[in-house]
Formats: structure tokens, C-alpha cells, sequence
């Protein structure tokens, strides 16, 4: 009697570790990859403007930047941010800091983006997500099968990050899960803070 109590009991905590692990990959519990981390400076990559022009990221050098990596304008969650963050451009903006979006999405939907949004926002596409490898943000398969045609089966895992203005990371968020977002709040107060 005694051993089926303790078997019975062994197996629901393994039930329960099980369980906890898929929760715990389910919602996230990304941790922030090494070279995102605060105090880092912002790793090198390149992009392009909305108008096809090639950026690095040591251009960001001279002025705070806050840096968006968002999934595409399919994503309501995505578009929910730009949104809540336009009411916030103008107090960011007069910090001194740009407000810059890098997104996976074709050029033409880039800048069809821009003009919605009607704010000044930069957007730098990343092509083939080379950003996302490098920086380890990407999210596979995370493109729902209506937007495969323009925009590839994979994309960004969301996150957000400060850049003081000597090119060093001072903030970083990640979404934990898909549909997660920083208040705009606290990317103004981690502007302010630098």
C-alpha cells in the first residue's frame, strides 16, 4: 500500500514538473539574449531606411535611441504598441531621443506603415532577419499562414531596448509572451533616466 502511495506520488511530481516546463516555454520565459543585456553596448548590424538607404548601427551613436523590434504590421499586438507609442513620441522626442522601429517587413509595407502612422518614427527593415539571428530574437514559424506569401513563415520575437547615446544598452524588454508589450511609460522613463 505503501509503495502505491509513494509511486502515485512520484508520478503527479513529475506530472507537475512536466507541466511546469511547458507552461514555462509557452509563455515565454525567454530570458534576454547575452548581447541585449544592459550595460552592453548595442551590438553591430546593418539595415535600410524606408527608402532603401543601408544604416548601421553605430549611426545611433550621438543621441538616445529607443529601438522597437516589431513583428509586422499583421500583428494587432505590434500595432496596438506604435500605436499607444505615438501618444508618447512627441515627450521621447523632446528627451533629445529617436524612436526607431526595426520590423522584417517588406520595403513597400514599411513604408505604407510610416505614412498610417503619420508620426515621425524611423523604420529600418531588416532583411532576412539577419538582425533577429544575430541578436537571437527570432520567433520561428510565428507568421500566421494568411501573411506567409509577404512576409516569410518567420519573424521577431518582440522586444524593446534604451540606447544611451555612447551606443550602450541601458534597457531592455522582452516580451515574455506573444502578446506582451512594455508600457510606453517605461521606455520614457528609461530615457529620462540617461
Amino acid at each position: 500500500m505503501q509503495l502505491a502511495i509513494a509511486g502515485g506520488i512520484a508520478v503527479a511530481i513529475a506530472a507537475i514538473g512536466i507541466g511546469a516546463l511547458i507552461l514555462h516555454k509557452k509563455i515565454g520565459g525567454r530570458s534576454v539574449p547575452p548581447g541585449l543585456r544592459p550595460g552592453q553596448p548595442l551590438p553591430a548590424f546593418d539595415a535600410l531606411d524606408e527608402n532603401g538607404k543601408k544604416l548601421h548601427s553605430n549611426d545611433l551613436r550621438g543621441r538616445p535611441t529607443v529601438i522597437l523590434f516589431v513583428r509586422g504590421s499583421w500583428c494587432p499586438f505590434c500595432s496596438k504598441q506604435v500605436a499607444n507609442l505615438t501618444r508618447h513620441y512627441k515627450d521621447i522626442n523632446e528627451l533629445g531621443a529617436r524612436l526607431i522601429l526595426i520590423t522584417p517587413k517588406p520595403l513597400q509595407t514599411t513604408r505604407r506603415v510610416a505614412k498610417l502612422f503619420a508620426v515621425d518614427f524611423e523604420f529600418w527593415l531588416d532583411e532576412g532577419l539577419a538582425i533577429a539571428k544575430q541578436l537571437g530574437l527570432v520567433l520561428s514559424k510565428g507568421v500566421p499562414a494568411d501573411y506567409e506569401g509577404e512576409y516569410g513563415k518567420d519573424t521577431y520575437w518582440p522586444a524593446s531596448i534604451v540606447v544611451d547615446a555612447d551606443g550602450i544598452i541601458r534597457y531592455t524588454w522582452l516580451s515574455k509572451f506573444i502578446m506582451d508589450r512594455p508600457d510606453p511609460q517605461k521606455l520614457f522613463t528609461a530615457v529620462k533616466a540617461l
